[in-house]
């Protein structure tokens, strides 16, 4: 840890640690980072005394499979937010565009803290904890519990676990010092094994013929993305009524591990606008989150997204143009 990041650390701790009014968001569609992250910070204000609510911008809901993370009822519909806050705190979100609706609150709010891992962050808060070397922003929350003196009891552990399994695709990419982070959460009382079932592996059966239907139209092309091969799939509007959005986002875990390709993409046609198109990117050895800056995107390196309007085939063509200008890993 940089002497910089120690001192952000700090400052944050100090500012959580005199809030008795705060607002905590994640980003649009949260994942169990932000979600978890938010949830766990949250958690910990609320036992200090502090009146906290945890909210995102969309969908209406949180998604099925991370509101069993919410053990004390912070998550807080956007409609039902005060005016503005004395502390917001942004988790997991590089740049305000990312709270959706709710990104005008930056502006509003008296403070601002910006807890984040993605190198697209525009350190848009009075007070920034971010670095991008953290594989999940929940690590993060954890140093600023650490540096409040505040020791998680099994609820906060579970949304930082949630946060570091999911971030990390099941700590295949976690350093030794996130290992011994899981191991203090586990010493928590997390339970490993229905964290990641009811996260990840389950899903309800109207997933596989959706998965089927996609993959069936799933084309490979080895001599795109530089020469290393890229590979896209198609979620359209038929196809995403029939499952709930976590088996949606799911599909980029599925397409992702075929071998002949360096990078991978799905389309996923938005419900409200057909002809818009929400994109995940997912490579290895090539930067696509300088690819999806192209459309006003972003995210990590290896894994990235952005939203897109035109026809699916005017979208991959794109994506396949872009590839071609971006850097190597």
């Amino acid at each position: 840890m940089t002497p910089t990041l120690a001192q952000d650390i700090r400052d944050a701790a100090a500012l959580l640690a005199s809030a008795t009014d705060v607002t905590v968001l994640g980003h649009v569609r949260p994942d169990a980072d932000a979600l978890g992250s938010a949830l766990a910070l949250g958690r910990a204000l609320h036992l200090r005394g502090a009146k906290v609510r945890v909210s995102f911008g969309e969908p209406d809901e949180a998604p099925e499979s991370l509101r069993w993370l919410d053990e004390d009822g912070l998550l807080t519909h956007p409609d039902d937010l005060p005016d503005t806050e004395a502390l917001l705190v942004c988790v997991d979100t590089p740049v305000p565009k990312r709270l959706g609706r709710l990104a005008g609150r930056v502006e509003l709010a008296g403070s601002v803290l910006v807890i984040d891992h993605h190198a697209t962050n525009t350190f848009y808060g009075g007070c920034n904890v971010v670095d991008e070397t953290a594989e999940a922003s929940a690590i993060l929350v954890f140093r600023i519990l650490d540096a409040m003196g505040v020791e998680p009891d099994e609820p906060i552990a579970r949304g930082i676990y949630a946060g570091i399994v999911t971030d990390t695709s099941g700590f295949r990419r976690a350093s030794p010092e996130t290992h011994r982070m899981a191991a203090r959460l586990l010493e928590a009382g997390v339970d490993a094994e229905a964290v990641v079932r009811r996260i990840v592996d389950e899903r309800p059966f109207t997933w596989l013929p959706m998965l089927s239907s996609v993959l069936r139209e799933a084309e490979l092309e080895p001599e795109a993305a530089q020469g290393r091969g890229f590979v896209h799939a198609v979620v359209r509007v038929d196809a995403a009524r029939t499952v709930r959005a976590e088996e949606v986002e799911s599909v980029i875990d599925v397409v992702r591990s075929v071998r002949e390709a360096a990078v991978a993409a799905v389309l996923k046609q938005d419900l409200a606008n057909p002809a818009q198109w929400q994109i995940s990117l997912r490579s290895i050895g090539i930067d696509v989150s300088a690819v999806a800056a192209e459309f006003g995107g972003g995210g990590h390196r290896q894994a990235a997204g952005c939203t897109i309007e035109g026809s699916a085939e005017d979208v991959v063509a794109g994506l396949r143009e872009a590839l071609e200008r971006a850097p190597l890993l």
